[in-house]
């Protein structure tokens, strides 16, 4: 009898160039051991140096692919990322209302070179429908100001804009410190306990790809059983790794290597 891997769901944006958004995460689900399922919401034109385009999904059509994976095949774990508008924010939230299984959201906003993935008007629905939701959510530090109005430009105003985003619902919080300077320091925090995960900064360009890629890592580690505190730990460790060994693509910044430890000759486990 073969064993059926952890299912993981990720519901997000398609990126063409494929180094963010639906295809990072079915990368490093499948890197991580788990069986990767989608819910397209959004499609972009976009490659190394930009987004060029991005036409959105009807709320139905992504309601739709939510309803027909957790109605026959399950999930373990789902990962939430770019939506693109209040209508898939709705259909998704409403989708997801008492599933079992963990939620992690990356609330996905603006692109790595500055371009807009989410109307202003959606942030709100992002607030009140989906955070509530989140068994994590994993902001980096302009989207927590975004949703929070708490900037952060050092470790201790990381940790007030946890607090302010736990404020929001979600049952834990991890702020990404990623754009900090100084070593890459991620807070998490679930109410009471403040932990602090630091790796040292790697001087690299190719770095597309890093949050979609530790949200969705999060989701493979918690479908297999883990604790918050090591699935996080565990993920960090894997996107580190993933960062270490970026590579050019095109004419701007690549990607992350989901498949470093294959690809490089460090198993590392799993």
């Amino acid at each position: 009898m073969i064993a059926t891997p952890p299912r993981v769901l990720t519901v997000a944006g398609s990126d063409s160039g494929g180094g963010a958004g639906i295809q990072a995460d079915l990368k490093t689900m499948l890197a991580l051991g788990a069986h990767g399922m989608s819910v397209i919401c959004a499609v972009t034109a976009q490659n190394s140096v930009g987004v060029q385009g991005s036409w959105v999904l009807p709320a139905a059509a992504v309601r739709a692919q939510l309803d027909s994976v957790l109605s026959d095949i399950g999930v373990q774990a789902i990962k939430t990322g770019m939506l693109g508008s209040a209508g898939a924010v709705a259909a998704v939230a409403g989708g997801l209302a008492g599933v079992a299984a963990p939620i992690v959201v990356d609330p996905v906003a603006v692109s790595k070179h500055g371009d807009p993935l989410l109307p202003v008007d959606a942030l709100a629905d992002v607030k009140d429908l989906l955070i509530p939701l989140a068994t994590l959510v994993t902001p980096n530090l302009h989207e927590a100001a975004l949703l929070t109005g708490a900037r952060a430009d050092d470790e201790a105003a990381m940790v007030r804009a946890a607090e302010a985003m736990h404020a929001l619902g979600a049952r834990w919080v991890l702020v990404k410190g990623g754009h900090l300077p100084g070593d890459a320091v991620d807070i998490l925090f679930d109410g009471e306990t403040v932990r602090r995960f630091s790796e040292p900064r790697l001087p690299v360009r190719h770095t597309h790809g890093t949050g979609c890629t530790l949200a969705s890592a999060i989701a493979c580690f918690l479908a297999r059983g883990m604790g918050m505190p090591e699935a996080v730990a565990r993920a960090k460790e894997f996107v580190t790794g993933a960062i270490r060994w970026g590579f050019p693509l095109g004419h701007g910044v690549g990607p992350v290597d989901h498949g470093w430890r294959w690809r490089h000759g460090e198993p590392g486990a799993l």
